[in-house]
């Protein structure tokens, strides 16, 4: 199979050169149409060899997935593409994994949470570009220390990605792509600027991205339809005590709190209807939720004293545990008696 030849935007380096720091490879490099992804994430989550951090990097013909794991659960996804970087959701980068299985690889390694949270954060703010002359390896800290650079340093040498942590321009830690133990860090960063076997200079992009420590999660897909299902709950609980005003009252809040939480536009979405691909974290489901509810809640509270109570009781008692562990109902005015 020829590999792809498309390239990072704003870059030299192909796609399918690309190769990520680990501690240890638990799949090498394999065609996808060998890979059966139900196992390998049920053996992620449940089996004690698999319940590690790392990440799953899947090399597609315009693109390359990332999909992070915490101690064997997906928690987060990203994509390298020809017009930039971005972050998906996980079902998104299973669909087009499952989608090019006849033309994609994948590898499977476990890193340290921190390289996972600056593999995220390249993806997610995205990365600045930032030059690097390959004839000058040498200039490379000088120059970071002359323009006071803070971040993470991402440095892509013919497909080798390492990550330099940078305070003020000084080196503070990194983690290096296939780095010998016995090898310096300045020595290895002088090896990504040597010739290849041909003579040619190596193909190098640099850029930086936001310092971060952790790794965010985002909202699984049951956890999404758990919080629409109680959305359209609480707008059916309000459509019996005002009928034929409950719809257009939920839509008319709705709208006027989207800038707001960007979680409604996913909650909101009509019975039936398909979830748009869009990533929230799981905090953000019950902080929109509550907000939707308490400004409809509070005008109908004002026409009938003690609707507000009847509706979060009849529409969430199924789901009150979940709510009351997220904080839901301490957004509320109103007491809700079980």
């Amino acid at each position: 199979m020829r590999a792809s030849t498309a390239r990072l935007m704003n870059s030299p380096v192909r796609l399918a050169d690309l190769v990520f720091p680990q501690t240890h490879r638990l799949i090498h490099r394999t065609r996808l149409a060998f890979i059966h992804f139900d196992n390998l994430l049920s053996f992620a989550k449940r089996d004690r060899d698999g319940r590690v951090d790392g990440y799953i990097s899947a090399y597609l013909p315009d693109e390359c997935l990332l999909l992070f794991f915490r101690k064997g659960e997906a928690v987060n996804a990203a994509s390298l593409h020809t017009a930039g970087r971005q972050v998906i959701t996980i079902g998104e980068g299973l669909r087009r994994m499952r989608t090019e299985m006849e033309r994609g690889e994948l590898a499977y390694c476990q890193a340290p949470m921190e390289q996972l949270a600056w593999m995220y954060q390249c993806c997610a703010a995205p990365a600045q570009p930032h030059f690097v002359d390959p004839h000058q390896p040498a200039a490379l800290f000088p120059a970071l220390q002359a323009e006071h650079v803070t971040g993470v340093l991402e440095l892509i040498s013919t497909g080798r990605v390492s990550y330099l942590h940078v305070e003020d321009g000084h080196y503070a830690g990194g983690y290096f792509c296939d780095k010998p133990e016995a090898m310096s860090v300045p020595k290895y960063v002088e090896s990504l600027f040597q010739p290849g076997p041909d003579g040619a200079a190596p193909l190098l992009a640099a850029a930086v991205a936001p310092a971060v420590s952790d790794l965010p999660a985002q909202a699984p897909a049951a956890l999404v339809n758990t919080y629409r299902e109680l959305y359209w709950r609480i707008v059916d609980a309000v459509e019996l005590e005002f009928p034929g005003e409950a719809k257009k009252r939920a839509q008319k809040v709705c709208g006027a709190m989207a800038g707001t939480h960007k979680a409604l536009a996913l909650l909101s979405v009509p019975r039936g209807g398909e979830t748009p691909d869009s990533v929230v974290q799981p905090e953000e489901l019950p902080v929109a939720l509550g907000g939707w509810a308490l400004q409809l809640l509070e005008g109908l509270e004002v026409m009938m004293p003690g609707t507000a109570s009847k509706v979060l009781k009849d529409a969430t008692k199924e789901h009150r545990y979940v709510l009351q562990a997220a904080g839901f109902y301490g957004r509320m005015p109103w007491p809700v008696p079980w």
